[in-house]
């Protein structure tokens, strides 16, 4: 984070030359902000973040060379104290996660304003998420979206054989194990599908694709 009456040195990192322009000229006016360089790829950017060691870079993803995720990490994981701020058109969640965990501290896209520019570069500087609404919503709902289910070989052939009508002790016949195991299994089963019964448990594996359809 810069002095207080110094500006926050910021380097453009974007592939496209109108577009890098664009956003140089939007901060151009703002007297604590000083573009100090630009740069078209992650490459080049790793070079001006080592010789100019800026507070904030502002990066495009897909670029050519380097894209921003790979300079993303490269400058999170170098020496510079510089801030990644990812501003970009795309806002999938692959994208947001990769960006993220990269080691981006926030992410705009290319409709934010001038001001919303400005105070989000600010904001970067001082070691602040900054997220554009949309990102934010996304990401939140990406925190919230359930863990995947993922049955074992052997529970997936265990409520296979539940499938078939089989009883705990036919089951431990088949796949020879003690009727014992086979119950573990299926406990297993019924607190990963978060059931109480051996019907419930297929009915759920089917829907969620965990367990092949027997015709």
């Amino acid at each position: 984070m810069p002095e207080a009456h110094q500006p926050v040195r910021v380097v453009v990192v974007d592939d496209h030359t109108v577009m890098r322009a664009g956003v140089v000229a939007l901060l151009a006016p703002v007297p604590d902000i000083t573009v100090v360089g630009e740069a078209a790829d992650g490459r080049e950017a790793l070079g001006l973040v080592e010789r100019l060691t800026p507070d904030v870079a502002l990066v495009d993803l897909r670029m050519p060379v380097m894209d921003g995720v790979e300079a993303t990490a490269a400058i999170a994981a170098g020496p510079a104290p510089t801030r990644v701020l990812i501003l970009t058109t795309y806002d999938t969640d692959v994208e947001i996660e990769r960006a993220v965990e990269a080691g981006a501290v926030g992410y705009l896209l290319k409709d934010t304003t001038a001001e919303q520019l400005a105070e989000a570069v600010r904001s970067a500087a001082r070691g602040e998420t900054v997220l554009a609404p949309r990102v934010a919503e996304r990401l939140v709902a990406l925190v919230r979206r359930p863990a995947p289910v993922v049955l074992t070989a052997r529970e997936q052939d265990v409520l296979g054989a539940v499938a078939d009508g089989l009883s705990n002790a036919e089951i431990g016949r088949r796949l020879v194990i003690a009727e014992a195991t086979v119950k573990t299994h299926l406990l297993r089963v019924f607190a990963k599908l978060d059931v109480s019964d051996r019907t419930r448990a297929v009915v759920v594996a089917l829907e969620r694709g965990l367990l092949p359809r027997r015709g």
